[in-house]
């Protein structure tokens, strides 16, 4: 039995907080694995940003799924909207839960742990904006764990030993939604590769003209074994990727998937490739809940705290003395990931699927 002591008696309505970034819910699924092994009667809910719910829905220990309809809300302060929000926040109430995480630490999620009235809510004692006056048991994490491991410290304090369970689930008809899209069927031939080249912030971007020269190499070298490629990202985040879909409109086996990808759709595409390649980004973390073979590109963002879990040797990172983290710095970014060359990044492919196939 956990030592559930911390919480008095064995909860039996919990709600997990994490409403965002993508690859942040991806992530954090070992939490409701703990809390899960900790407490199998309880039924767990997730509380998670409407468009995003894919990511977590078909996980076999989530409960119910909580939609944040972050955009609608964002205009608070209409009254329409604003008696849209007091209702949904009247359902947080009713739902009664026992015990509430909140893995997000912002002032928001703290705000709605505190109005589920649930009697024990944990959450980070250092939560930016002001978050941990929402909750009621603040814990100190360091700030030098990685970010799973410092969510995965809530729920050690909830009275649950650690369960490092970072496996997604896709939903099941999603594969075959995804061959419903123009040019996806061409994967099906063999072995193929998943290339996601966008970021929301332009300081994460590898250059897009060495993206495709790794994907002439990948097709061109018959040692590596992949037969095509997949390139995937928002349909607004096309102009950051143009020397792949210019390749793509030549080369059969690159497919365009632009735009043309739901979250699952996406989640079923990763499931099933023979590798990855991002930069710090959803498709990574992806990656990682599927064990799938994967190389990540990393600049300006510190892979200690937030590389694929326990998967930093996959990383390609080029650091210099006096480097600092900073992905918001567009031009300290761009410097730092265009030290990364097309060799540094086949080197480590060749480096990934030779563990891959011998079974390291």
């Amino acid at each position: 039995m956990p030592s559930s002591l911390v919480v008095g008696s064995p909860p039996r309505r919990i709600l997990v907080i994490r409403p965002s970034a993508l690859g942040d819910v991806c992530r954090t699924v070992p939490v409701l694995a703990s809390l899960k092994r900790a407490y199998p009667g309880a039924s767990i809910d997730w509380m998670v940003q409407q468009g995003f719910e894919e990511s977590v829905a078909h996980h076999p220990d989530v409960s119910g799924v909580v939609l944040f309809p972050r955009k609608r809300f964002s205009k608070w302060w209409t009254p329409e909207i604003a008696r849209e929000l007091l209702g949904w926040l009247g359902e947080l109430r009713r739902a009664k839960y026992d015990l509430v995480v909140d893995c997000q630490g912002l002032a928001r999620s703290g705000f709605f742990a505190w109005a589920t009235r649930a009697k024990i809510r944990i959450g980070y004692a250092d939560a930016a904006e002001g978050g941990w006056l929402g909750v009621n048991r603040r814990v100190k994490a360091a700030g030098t764990l990685h970010t799973v491991d410092r969510m995965l410290a809530l729920v050690e304090s909830a009275g649950a030993l650690v369960v490092r369970d970072m496996r997604l689930y896709s939903p099941a008809d999603a594969w075959q939604r995804l061959l419903a899209s123009e040019g996806a069927a061409r994967l099906t031939n063999g072995r193929f590769a998943v290339i996601a080249p966008t970021s929301r912030w332009p300081g994460k971007l590898w250059p897009a003209e060495r993206y495709a020269e790794a994907a002439r190499i990948l097709l061109g070298d018959k040692s590596i074994g992949i037969g095509s490629i997949a390139i995937v990202g928002a349909g607004h985040e096309r102009d950051q990727c143009r020397a792949l879909t210019d390749l793509a409109a030549v080369e059969p086996r690159v497919v365009d998937l632009i735009g043309k990808t739901t979250i699952g759709t996406l989640m079923a595409l990763v499931e099933r490739s023979s590798l990855v390649i991002a930069n710090d980004s959803a498709c990574l973390h992806m990656a990682v809940g599927f064990d799938r073979p994967l190389v990540g590109l990393y600049g300006p963002t510190d892979v200690s705290l937030v590389g694929p879990y326990q998967r930093e040797g996959c990383v390609v990172q080029r650091l210099v003395e006096g480097d600092t983290f900073d992905h918001k710095n567009r031009s300290l970014g761009e410097e730092m990931m265009r030290r990364i060359s097309v060799e540094d990044v086949m080197e480590k492919v060749r480096e990934v699927l030779g563990r891959t196939e011998r079974g390291l």
